[in-house]
C-alpha cells in the first residue's frame, strides 16, 4: 500500500484483550499506519507493542470513551479524517454512554467510513485489495427518497 491510512480502534473493556490479541497480530499492517484510539484502549496497544519490541510512532489517544473518546472519534470521521475503523463493542453489557458509540457508528455509516465490530470483519477490511488500488474511489452515498412505480 502506498498510502498511509488513518485508522480508529475502540474496543470495550470486556474486548480490550481481544483488540490487544489483533493489533499484535496485524501489527506489519498496522505499524505502516496512523492509529487513533480511544484512551485506555491506545495506551492498551502501545504497551503491548513496547513489550513485543515493536516499534511504532504514530498512536494518538483522545480520552476514555466513557469521557468523550468515542465523540472525538466521530468528529474525526465527520472531517473525513479517519479511513477505517475498527469498533471491539461488547454486546454483552450496558454502557454509560450508549449515545456516543451510536454517534459512532451512525457517522461511519453517514460518512462512508468502513467499520468493523468484530475480528473477522476487520480482517478482511484489512486484506482487501481496494486499499492497494489507486483507481478505486469509494462512491458517496445517495441519500434519495426511492420513487415506486
Amino acid at each position: 500500500m502506498n498510502r498511509k491510512l488513518t485508522i480508529a480502534l475502540v474496543a470495550h473493556d470486556k474486548r480490550k484483550a481481544d483488540m490487544i490479541e489483533w493489533a499484535l497480530h496485524n501489527v506489519k499492517f498496522l505499524s505502516n499506519h496512523d492509529l487513533v484510539c480511544t484512551g485506555t484502549t491506545g495506551g492498551l496497544i502501545r504497551k503491548a507493542f513496547e513489550d513485543n519490541d515493536i516499534q511504532h510512532d504514530n498512536i494518538t489517544c483522545m480520552h476514555s470513551g466513557p469521557m468523550g473518546g468515542d465523540a472525538e472519534i466521530a468528529a474525526m470521521v465527520v472531517r473525513k479524517e479517519i479511513n477505517l475503523a475498527i469498533f471491539l463493542i461488547d454486546d454483552l453489557s450496558p454502557q454509560p454512554h450508549e449515545a456516543d458509540i451510536q454517534m459512532l457508528l451512525r457517522q461511519c455509516r453517514v460518512h462512508n467510513i468502513p467499520i468493523a465490530c468484530n475480528r473477522y470483519s476487520a480482517d478482511l477490511m484489512l486484506t482487501s485489495t481496494l486499499w492497494d488500488d489507486d483507481s478505486y474511489v469509494p462512491m458517496e452515498p445517495k441519500y434519495i427518497q426511492f420513487e415506486r412505480n
